[in-house]
């Protein structure tokens, strides 16, 4: 299995394959074509989360008001229960993510 094939580019809504999972580890593939978190919904999960952009771009916002731009190779560390939503992801190409969960 590749990471990059069969990247769809017109999806309604992000797409997750969960690549592998364990008892307290979780590999997903994520792609989002211009998919943003819905206005007044934040992720906050139980597990950290590893998070890697191997392709296109996006922009997270954490309620402390920090905001991060990711690019092609930027990764990032979010500790559970640190509120997060996704506000941007690139409209005219699939923003393709890796993401690890863990405990």
């Amino acid at each position: 299995m590749n990471l990059f094939d069969d990247v769809p580019s017109d999806l309604p809504s992000e797409l997750v394959d969960v690549l592998a999972e364990g008892q307290s580890v979780r590999i997903e593939r994520i792609v989002s074509t211009g998919h943003k978190t819905e206005p007044g919904t934040w992720y906050d999960q139980e597990q950290t989360e590893w998070v890697v952009v191997l392709r296109g771009e996006a922009k997270l916002s954490f309620d402390d008001g920090e905001i991060t731009t990711m690019k092609t190779g930027d990764h990032i560390l979010i500790p559970a229960h640190r509120r997060h939503r996704v506000e941007w992801t690139t409209p005219n190409e699939p923003t393709l993510w890796l993401a690890v969960f863990f405990d």
